[in-house]
């Protein structure tokens, strides 16, 4: 397990407040604290945007914020234990990283705001809202109920790849349960053939894309998991290796070498997580803070790894693109 403490200081302005009166002595405060619960490492871009979303916000009255991470190591099984240990520190807010850390976090505490970054559940039909207009319980956040997403990135590798007739989708059969379903519907309309391949932990990855190069799939689609982001590295290096056109939703995809990437910016979700946790830290309720939807989906394509795999982008799809990394 691996703790970490980041320390936000105050700014200038609460350190040049008016001296203390003559004799009076300055009352200690005891700095609020964060608990930051995810599957994985944090990712420092991540946690930068999340520091920036609590600054940007306001969040300076003159006090420190401690924030304790805790990430399972890749073993689902452990969020649980490592949520209950964030709420006996005790923490003033949570930040569940995920589906599945904000499932451990809910399960721990019902009265402890928690604030998620989850881009795999459906809130309401979770159960972690009554609406998303006011949630009604602990629990807010950025959310992407979009499980469309992928028939979008489908049709996008259609305009690639015109003759593209089979295509392999990775992703968790639970977790990723609603984007399999959509991702279907998207290839059915598309006569497209799809091979649904189970991904649930680092050792499935190789495996999966090797099964989908052996079966003769002409390209991969990545379903959203903390697992895809964290060795998107790793993927893009092996999907190159085995010449399949890899499309994934996290601009760090692409940038770490993946052919193309359609989705929302995961910094964008942190860095409005942080300006929640600020507002509920000045005494907003979760109860009362609207369930967010990311507001922008970008088109990244990285045309190097194009034309490494011997493909030409249209030029329209150039045109539409948010960024060419060449």
């Amino acid at each position: 397990m691996v703790t970490r403490r980041v320390f936000i200081s105050t700014l200038a302005g609460g350190l040049l407040a008016a001296p203390l009166g003559a004799g009076a002595q300055p009352t200690a405060r005891k700095a609020p604290r964060i608990g930051v619960l995810g599957v994985t490492p944090s990712d420092p871009s991540l946690v930068e945007a999340f520091a920036q979303g609590l600054a940007g916000s306001g969040y300076v009255g003159g006090q420190d914020v401690t924030i304790e991470h805790r990430h399972a190591g890749g073993e689902p099984d452990r969020l649980p234990a490592l949520a209950a240990e964030l709420v006996r520190a005790p923490s003033d807010v949570l930040f569940a990283r995920g589906a599945g850390a904000l499932t451990a976090a809910r399960n721990a505490t019902s009265t402890i705001p928690i604030v998620a970054v989850d881009f795999e559940s459906d809130p309401v039909a979770m159960g972690f809202a009554h609406n998303l207009a006011r949630p009604g319980g602990n629990v807010t956040g950025v959310f992407l109920d979009v499980p469309e997403l992928s028939g979008k990135q489908l049709q996008l590798l259609r305009d690639i790849m015109p003759t593209v007739s089979r295509v392999a989708v990775l992703g968790d059969p639970v977790l990723n349960a609603p984007q399999f379903r959509a991702t279907d519907l998207a290839a059915r309309n598309l006569a497209i053939q799809l091979q649904k391949l189970e991904v649930r932990a680092p050792a499935d990855l190789s495996r999966a894309l090797e099964t989908a190069r052996r079966a003769d799939a002409r390209a991969v689609i990545l379903l959203s998991s903390p697992l895809v982001f964290v060795h998107r590295s790793e993927i893009a290096s092996v999907a190159a290796t085995k010449r399949l056109p890899a499309v994934s939703m996290f601009v760090e995809f692409a940038e770490a070498g993946g052919l193309m990437v359609y989705g929302p910016s995961l910094r964008d979700a942190f860095r409005r997580c942080g300006g929640y946790v600020a507002r509920i830290l000045r005494g907003a309720r979760p109860a009362d803070l609207p369930v967010e939807r990311p507001e922008k989906f970008d088109l990244v394509i990285n045309l190097r790894t194009a034309k490494a795999l011997g493909l030409t982008i249209p030029p329209s799809l150039l045109q539409r693109a948010d960024k060419v990394i060449e």
